[in-house]
């Protein structure tokens, strides 16, 4: 195998690590500046330059993208897609999980435990977000930050306020989270390769700093995650579209609690800590999947629209209830099941033999039109109490007018 590590830092523990460990093991790898790409858009094939000169053929990219570059970073990682070259953690991927509120939004559509999180813009909308998550204090996170830097423990509204006030003063988007207390100082790095968990670190905070990142002087303990924990870093990881990632878990009352997923993870303090060959790991799973390069399955269905991608629920009263794939009606109709979901076990390509029960999400490909009666309702919001409205106060109006953007 031929493999690219893109990093802008060739002398960095990690990639050190992941180098040796490739030629170790018999594969021809290259560090390769990222900023040093050119991006070749001129020819009949999608291209990559590299110093100026045409790149020669790569199996697998490995991408090591530092926060300033996520931009130019992850369309040289599309590039290589567009390539056929395998990547574990693509340009979506990458994306998803570099923005703090983009991760959460995505996470949250699941069955994955997270802290509860607003995030407003207008100042007089902040005391009623703090109230939202559970009152003070709360963390107010930087939605770019990396290693602990941009994120604040305000203890009251006050402290709150005038943080974000700050912070937006600058052009600085937030986040405001729940302060989970039990977890205090304290957190947990799952390492995830694939479809496991292969390490993982307890990392605890100084002092009275409460955040435990390894690079603010915190120190790491091995720790053995509990199956709920593994599924919920494993799941979090491949929601976000990442193969290899490091997720950060909260310890709390109600179970473990996604507090980020990491794209770049870094090797040192989980190697150091568990005494495990994880670029190794690393490096072996890239082998294995590497002539199974991911492919975005939008851009291979516009060759036909015709056909598409949907999933299905099974429900009471459904046709399908209580019968088998094969019997379903599925396959006359040109729907093949592709996975089927039974609450959190996902079952990939299922047997026909397989009764469907209540419940059962099915992603299926085929006809389009065959699948559109099939498609569930779009799920309807729950009502919620309503505010009362505010006393009629002109002042209060003309505010709200003036920050109105002119629609011309």
């Amino acid at each position: 195998m031929k493999l690219a590590v893109l990093s802008r830092s060739p002398k960095a523990y990690s990639t050190q690590r992941l180098k040796t460990a490739a030629l170790e093991r018999g594969h021809e790898v290259r560090v390769l500046n990222t900023l040093r790409f050119a991006i070749d858009l001129s020819s009949d094939e999608p291209d990559l330059q590299y110093r100026g000169k045409p790149l020669s053929h790569y199996d697998a990219v490995l991408p090591r993208i530092g926060a300033s570059i996520t931009f130019y970073g992850m369309a040289v990682v599309r590039q290589f897609e567009q390539m056929d070259v395998y990547t574990p953690n693509t340009a979506a991927g990458i994306a998803n999980s570099r923005d703090k509120l983009r991760a959460i939004q995505i996470l949250s559509r699941h069955d994955i435990g997270i802290p509860a999180t607003t995030f407003v813009r207008d100042r007089a909308d902040v005391l009623s977000a703090i109230e939202r998550v559970g009152g003070a204090p709360v963390v107010i996170k930087l939605l770019e930050g990396t290693q602990g830097i941009g994120v604040i423990l305000a203890p009251d509204n006050k402290v709150a306020e005038a943080v974000i006030e700050t912070l937006q003063s600058t052009k600085q988007n937030v986040l405001i989270q729940r302060f989970i207390a039990e977890s205090k100082g304290k957190d947990i790095r799952a390492f995830v390769i694939g479809d496991r968990v292969v390490a993982a670190m307890r990392r605890s905070a100084v002092g009275d700093e409460f955040r435990s990142n390894v690079h603010r002087g915190g120190t790491t303990e091995v720790v053995e995650l509990d199956p709920e924990s593994q599924r919920v870093a494993v799941q979090a990881a491949q929601i976000m579209g990442l193969r290899v990632a490091g997720v950060d878990l909260l310890e709390s009352n109600d179970g473990p609690l996604v507090m980020e997923v990491n794209s770049s993870p870094g090797l040192e303090g989980i190697e150091t800590a568990t005494e495990l060959d994880i670029a190794g790991a690393i490096v072996d799973f890239i082998g294995s999947q590497v002539a199974f390069p991911e492919l975005d399955v939008r851009q291979r269905l516009t060759v036909s629209s015709a056909y598409g991608v949907a999933e299905l629920l099974i429900r009471e009263g459904a046709e399908a209830l209580g019968k088998t794939i094969h019997d379903s009606g599925l396959l006359e109709r040109d729907i093949a099941v592709l996975t089927l979901t039974k609450g959190t076990h996902v079952i990939p390509n299922p047997k026909l033999s397989r009764v469907l029960e209540v419940d059962d999400r099915l992603l299926c490909f085929g006809r389009l039109e065959a699948m559109r009666d099939l498609v569930p309702e779009r799920r309807r919001r729950r009502a919620r109490p309503t505010l009362q409205p505010l006393p009629d106060d002109p002042l209060h109006a003309q505010a709200d007018e003036a920050t109105e953007p002119d629609a011309s």
